[in-house]
């Protein structure tokens, strides 16, 4: 008892700047991935800002902020090409898999869906380590990510479970999905924070 009364205790209006900041966070990342090409940037410059309010600090100025995206315009182009292949392979295999006309399809199917999964939480864990390590390349943020999901399985499947639930909700909620991306990105720094040292 005396224990739980010694935390300092949140505010309430602290908590509804942070919801704020996420919710602007998102909105601004969305918008700026909308000519498509600018979604690795856009995603790395969001994830800079969230690591800001998760450590406690205030969001970085819009210039601070433009600074990241500019430099992580070219590499961020390549990430997204690469990630936009990787997710239209994995649609078609699932939709011809879950057609029934391949043999064993189920079992692939499983496999796909796993595989879908563990890629995922790797361009989850690199979003994360994009915002805390703002030297590191996209190439080394994946290695980052690859270690960290080998030495803590559990950020792996916590990180899954974040965007699994935050696409959920988008699909069900269209309107929701820019606020989703502000709070997703918190969920992956709070996530891999807690199980990743």
């Amino acid at each position: 008892m005396a224990e739980r009364a010694a935390r300092p205790r949140t505010d309430w209006r602290e908590g509804l700047t942070v919801a704020a900041d996420l919710a602007l966070i998102g909105i601004g990342v969305t918008v700026a991935s909308l000519p498509l090409l600018t979604a690795g940037a856009a995603v790395r410059a969001g994830s800079v800002a969230v690591r800001h309010v998760v450590d406690g600090d205030r969001v970085p100025s819009f210039v601070d902020l433009w600074r990241v995206f500019r430099r992580a315009l070219a590499p961020g182009a390549v990430a997204t090409v690469v990630v936009l292949a990787v997710a239209a392979l994995l649609a078609v295999d699932v939709a011809v898999l879950s057609s029934g006309r391949v043999p064993g399809g189920t079992v692939v199917l499983a496999a796909t869906v796993v595989l879908a999964a563990t890629l995922a939480a790797l361009a989850a864990l690199t979003t994360v380590r994009l915002g805390r390590a703002s030297g590191d390349s996209w190439r080394a943020a994946s290695k980052w990510a690859f270690a960290a999901a080998r030495q803590a399985p559990g950020a792996a499947l916590a990180t899954a479970g974040v965007v699994a639930l935050t696409a959920a909700i988008a699909f069900l909620v269209p309107v929701t999905a820019p606020l989703l991306v502000g709070f997703a990105l918190f969920a992956l720094h709070v996530v891999t924070l807690r199980f990743v040292r």
